[in-house]
């Protein structure tokens, strides 16, 4: 008779014991099948980030294809493209025409854009411009254009921008470094457009109005 309350407890012990085992189960199936769904979407990110560097740098092709196309004129000292030709390749729209149906992308007469680009007067381009310092080796287009565009206190054209990167040291790897720039600063929020082919801060405004 003394036994029967020990026996009770062991059953009991056994039992609780039973069911931790079976609930660890129970979680280490659900552990294996959130590991295992984690590494499908890892696996969905990193296909996701290819196909985004794939677009981008398809884009970059097209954009230069778009600019070195017999529609369009290099009126620019060693064959860079003018205003008028960044502000078209910049357009959303010119990504959506394959390579057979590029002349509706950028229209052949723009009279209202061309009488701004006649008033505004554009920086002269200097491609042998020499290195005086190596302040922007290391950096990229938006960082180095932001620490211009801070030094200036106003706008700049994509031009002045090339010119000012090149004495600073950055190293240029496309043929066409002023759509480099121009598209690089057009789709980043740091900075806006403020006319063809000239960008100033976003926050330039909103840090003089506090």
């Amino acid at each position: 008779m003394t036994d029967r309350p020990s026996e009770n407890l062991l059953s009991r012990l056994e039992q609780s014991l039973r069911q931790s085992r079976a609930a660890r189960m129970h979680l280490a199936a659900r552990l294996r099948e959130l590991e295992t769904e984690a590494d499908a979407v890892r696996a969905e990110l990193a296909e996701m980030d290819t196909l985004a560097t794939q677009s981008e740098a398809a884009i970059y092709r097209l954009l230069t294809s778009v600019l070195s196309s017999g529609n369009l004129s290099n009126n620019l000292a060693g064959g860079l493209p003018s205003d008028a030709e960044l502000e078209a390749a910049m357009r959303p729209h010119s990504q959506s025409y394959p390579q057979s149906q590029q002349s509706p992308v950028i229209p052949r007469t723009r009279p209202t854009f061309e009488m701004d680009l006649r008033r505004q007067e554009i920086p002269t381009l200097r491609p042998t411009t020499e290195a005086l310092s190596d302040r922007f080796v290391d950096r990229t287009i938006p960082q180095a254009v932001t620490l211009l565009l801070r030094e200036e206190g106003g706008a700049l054209h994509v031009n002045e921008i090339y010119n000012r990167l090149l004495e600073g040291g950055f190293k240029f790897t496309g043929q066409n470094p002023t759509i480099s720039i121009a598209v690089s600063l057009n789709r980043n929020t740091r900075f806006r457009k403020t006319a063809p082919g000239t960008f100033d801060l976003m926050m330039r405004d909103a840090s003089k109005a506090s």
